[in-house]
């Protein structure tokens, strides 16, 4: 095997021609600008290239379900293992996907509790089980020698009827003692006479014995017949049960019961009863004190995408929609006529029924809902008990009618179930919300499931526990279980460990089990696939990952770069996409690309270990590793006068916090990951501003209020959503610039004379594009059990307009020129229009000089639409009164990019509007005018501020994990707290002395 993956003449996107040696069985970063070539070396072409080779070197048959990727512009590329990438996508869109499912872990809690789980009834709680005849006369055989029983076929259980046929036919097979509701009656002299309108119980005795070693033989004959009597049943009666028995059952009391009435004989009854024990035994799953059988417990039965285990009421998904109240009646201060928002008064069913309800209450449709007592808004709301007289008009008169009132809710609700009318359910879907299924209460598994205990433990409650909460539920469990259970438990929780212990050390002990994978950000993703790849323990493979540390504390930085250097230490070979600056100090080898980005990028800058990267000139990677370029602190912080409070915060883990977010500042939210910093900028912050200053039917999460909105004109939420779903959506679309290009090259004089207007130099609709591609530039050739080939459509020759379009030019350049050109080119080439030159700037401002006009959405990273969005932003025109929210905005930037982003943010807090960012990044969070810092810990142990106030206030607060890391970027501040050794090393500051 070589000892280095050789790279030659690699040319794909923007890299030219390199060549690169890259040593195997070891660490490497590969950094350099945003858009300087680092993915198109790492992705597009050395994993490309292992993962293409690996698939060829199947069967034909077998690539027919695999297909295969497409070869990477490249010469050769030697010394290549087997590639896995680990990127920053989402788990998964689907809503069954969870983190226990992606990870597998669900699968293995699964076969644990099939195997070794014990069976609960649902309805009572009591253990049930199947059981052999055998079994089942081991367990008589426990009661001591000498007592006296009774073996019973239970033929009616809890039925209502007389039963005359039902005694002759069992005098005629020749039983002739039964016992009716707990009586004993002899069929050969007394036939019962029995209440047909009651629930009667009827138990034939089989046999009469007495318990002894002698009996065993006529006991097991007993039981065999009683349970073919009673088809898989069998009851024992001990009618003086010995003390401190304990062979399961219950112990009853007769109280006389003989006329089979409900009712005693007689007032002395209950003085006259005797206590007797009864014990159900079934061959089958079922509880036999409810009567309820039970489906065979399998691996399915706790899957909730398998019908055999999912929620019959939410079908697995955890959730329902409902008609919801506070739709229902969104601003109280209405009149009754008019509160209900899905009701309009003016139709005449409605009109009847509110006026007939109000009659029977004595209240005015005048009068304000919100002054109605609760009790009649209730009834109004959801029915009422007693009954209304409805009034009619008809053409014979008024037709009276008295009826229970069903409520506008129910009457939504049953509607939405009922109708065949698409229009009356989307019109009933604008009053519904998503809320937790009521009959699982979220968990997704059907009762008989959720009655499964293993260590009395369901599995729903340990798919609600946090990862670090779980791997210590399992922790020496198999200690308490029999010889049996352990044996076969052994390995899988072995393997529930092992995989929960993965997950811990990549910093995501803080996730539940049950956590919808959707919800997971990129870097969690990535982290969950990395822990899953950890548990695989392959060696001999080569790993290419997309910055592992995004959305991760610095605190837990350390126990990501251990499960790397883990990786590594396997025999595996890490190429790592990444700009973190400790990342690089850990690792064995540092790839700077360079110089520049797009263009004037796809060059090796430096290769080899971090000081050599340092020591090299034209590195910008090592003019800021080596501090001659850093990211300055302000020289002052602005100060507030006023706050917008949010009070009574208590989503998911934030614990009824009051926090103030200064207006006219630029603030950083920071802690540790699952601290709650996303809960309270997204659920909180965003979704309760616009719930009160648009009135959206957006459900925010639970607060009490939200003080000092007046302050505030509007609210923007700029996330790493993607500015597109098709390749049809690009920069230039989503910013705008495109329709002045259009405008532009419909202004021409050619364009003037063929009587062009700017729809021509769409490629989204007919006339101006190519048809034979439909204006995307490519066709898509389908092969058998090859990959699909895009190839450059033959009829415009990938330039997405047809030939008289491209005649127009301007400035010598078609309109697919223009597209192809970066932000920067076309800055230049526009420079003498203002519109296209302003909007383009603020695209370089964001740090996207890099970037084609035209480049599909679907192949920008979070954090590249992230700042697009920022971009449009920027070029609207606001009055200062814009409160601004982003998340991690400095995701996939390089430090010399991020500097940009941060002049942005504080041109956009310059013009008095409010920036609030959720961020680990301490370049930034040093920039900011305050932070609040949640914490001290992730999941349960987090949601609570723990520092709060300028850098430098939070930097002095030994408790807040965010200030002890923001030390070192603070060098004009003289702290307590000691610095990290590197730092100290880079500011050439002699150690500490010990204190020895």
């Amino acid at each position: 095997m070589k000892e280095n993956i050789e790279v030659r003449g690699a040319e794909e996107h923007n890299l030219k021609d390199v060549d690169v040696t890259i040593p195997r069985e070891a660490f490497t970063v590969v950094t350099g600008l945003s858009g300087s070539g680092k993915s198109s070396l790492a992705f597009e072409t050395i994993y490309a290239e292992g993962q293409r080779r690996y698939i060829e070197s199947l069967s034909a048959y077998a690539r027919n379900f695999l297909g295969q990727m497409d070869k990477p512009q490249v010469e050769s590329v030697d010394g290549l293992s087997p590639a896995i990438s680990i990127d920053q996508k989402n788990a998964a869109n689907n809503p069954r996907s969870t983190v226990g499912t992606v990870t597998e872990l669900h699968d293995y809690l699964r076969l644990l509790y099939a195997r070794v789980g014990t069976p609960h009834c649902p309805e009572c709680g009591r253990e049930v089980g199947e059981q052999s005849a055998q079994n089942m006369v081991r367990r008589i055989l426990q009661l001591p020698e000498g007592t006296k029983a009774k073996i019973a076929a239970p033929v009616v259980r809890d039925q209502k009827g007389a039963f005359a046929d039902l005694f002759d036919d069992l005098v005629a097979e020749g039983y002739a003692r039964v016992e009716v509701d707990g009586e004993e009656y002899d069929l050969t002299t007394e036939r019962p006479e029995l209440d047909e309108n009651y629930f009667h119980t009827v138990d034939v005795v089989v046999d009469r014995v007495k318990i002894g070693p002698e009996a065993r033989s006529r006991i097991t004959d007993s039981v065999e017949t009683a349970l073919e009597e009673a088809e898989g049943a069998l009851k024992l009666i001990v009618p003086d049960p010995p003390e401190n028995v304990d062979i399961g059952g219950e112990k009853t009391r007769s109280t006389g019961d003989l006329a089979g009435t409900g009712e005693a004989d007689d007032e002395d009854a209950e003085a006259d009863a005797t206590e007797r024990l009864v014990v159900t035994f079934s061959e089958d799953l079922a509880c036999t004190h409810c009567g309820i059988d039970l489906p065979e417990i399998e691996t399915r039965s706790f899957s909730f995408n398998s019908p055999h285990g999912a929620c019959p009421a939410c079908e697995g998904i955890g959730e329902t929609k409902e008609v919801d109240e506070a739709l229902v009646v969104q601003d109280p201060s209405k009149p009754l006529k008019d509160v209900f928002e899905p009701w309009s008064y003016s139709r005449s069913y409605y009109q009847t029924r509110l006026d007939s309800v109000a009659a029977h209450f004595d209240v005015s449709l005048s009068t304000p809902f919100e002054q109605l007592d609760e009790s009649v808004q209730q009834a109004f709301l959801y029915g009422t008990n007693e009954k209304v007289v409805f009034e009619r008009r008809t053409k014979n008169g008024t037709r009276r009618k008295e009826k229970r009132f069903e409520g506008v809710v129910p009457n939504l609700d049953r509607r939405y179930v009922e109708t065949d009318s698409k229009g009356t359910r989307e019109h009933i879907e604008e009053y519904m919300a998503t809320t937790r299924c009521p009959a699982c209460d979220g968990t997704r598994l059907k009762a008989e499931s959720r009655a499964v205990l293993v260590d009395g433990t369901a599995i729903t409650e340990v798919n609600r526990q946090s990862i670090g909460d779980a791997l210590a539920h399992f922790e020496g469990m198999e200690d308490g279980m029999s010889d049996r259970d352990r044996t076969i438990a052994e390995e899988i929780l072995k393997e529930i460990r092992a995989r929960l212990g993965f997950m811990t050390e990549v910093g995501l002990e803080y996730l539940t089990l049950d956590r919808e994978a959707s919800t997971l950000s990129g870097g969690e993703s990535q982290r969950i696939r990395l822990a899953t790849q950890v548990g695989s323990g392959l060696v001999g493979v080569l790993y290419v990952l997309d910055e592992p540390s995004i959305g991760l504390h610095q605190r837990d930085n350390d126990r990501l770069l251990n499960t790397l250097e883990g990786l590594r230490d396997l025999g595996n070979t890490l190429i790592v996409v990444e700009h973190d600056e400790e990342t690089m100090w850990r690792a064995d080898n540092v790839i700077d690309m360079g110089p520049g980005p797009g263009k004037r990028g796809g060059e090796i800058v430096a290769n080899g270990p971090v000081q050599e990267v340092m020591d090299t000139d034209d590195s910008i990677t090592g003019d800021y590793l080596a501090g001659r370029k850093q990211i300055p602190v302000p020289d002052d912080r602005r100060e507030a006068s006023d706050f917008l409070t949010v009070k009574g915060a208590r989503q998911h883990n934030l614990r009824d916090l009051d926090i103030e977010v200064p207006l006219g500042n630029f603030t950083a939210v920071t802690g540790v990951s699952g601290s709650g910093k996303s809960t309270f900028l997204h659920d909180i912050l965003y979704k309760g501003l616009v719930k009160r200053m648009n009135g959206t039917d957006v459900r925010p999460g639970e607060h009490d209020d939200i003080e000092g909105i007046d302050e505030v004109e509007t609210v923007r939420l700029i996330d790493q959503s993607p500015i597109g779903r098709t390749p049809r959506s690009n920069p230039a679309t989503y910013t705008g610039v495109f329709d002045h290009i259009r405008e532009l090259f419909a202004s021409t004089k050619l364009a003037k004379q063929r009587g062009y207007e700017r729809g021509r130099f769409s490629f989204n609709v007919k006339g101006g594009r190519c048809e034979a591609c439909g204006g995307q530039g490519t066709v898509k050739i389908e092969m058998n059990f090859l990959s699909d080939v895009y190839v450059p459509c033959e009829e415009c020759d990938g330039k997405r307009y047809n030939d008289e379009t491209l005649d127009v030019t301007y400035k010598g350049a078609t309109i697919s020129e223009v597209l192809d050109m970066s932000v920067e080119e076309a800055y230049d080439f526009f420079e003498a229009n203002s519109q296209i030159e302003r909007r383009l700037q603020l695209l370089k401002d964001v740090g996207l000089d890099y970037m084609r006009l035209g480049q599909p959405s679907t192949t920008l990273s979070g954090g590249e639409a992230q700042r697009i969005k920022l971009a449009e932003e920027l070029g609207k025109k606001d009055t200062g009164e814009t409160l601004y929210l982003l998340d991690e905005p400095t995701t996939g930037l390089h430090s010399h990019d991020e500097r940009k982003l941060i002049e942005v943010l504080q041109r956009l807090t310059d013009r008095g509007n409010t920036v609030v960012v959720v961020e680990h990044e301490l370049d930034l969070v040093k920039n900011a005018d305050h932070i609040i810092d949640l914490g001290p810990e992730g999941g349960e142990n987090g949601g609570a501020i723990v520092a709060q106030g300028t850098p430098e206030a939070v930097a002095r607060n030994d408790d807040s994990y965010t200030g002890q890391y923001l030390r070192d970027h603070l060098p004009r501040v003289e702290l307590e707290g000691p610095r990290s050794q590197r730092e100290r090393e880079r500011r050439a500051e002699p150690p500490a002395a010990d204190d020895d």
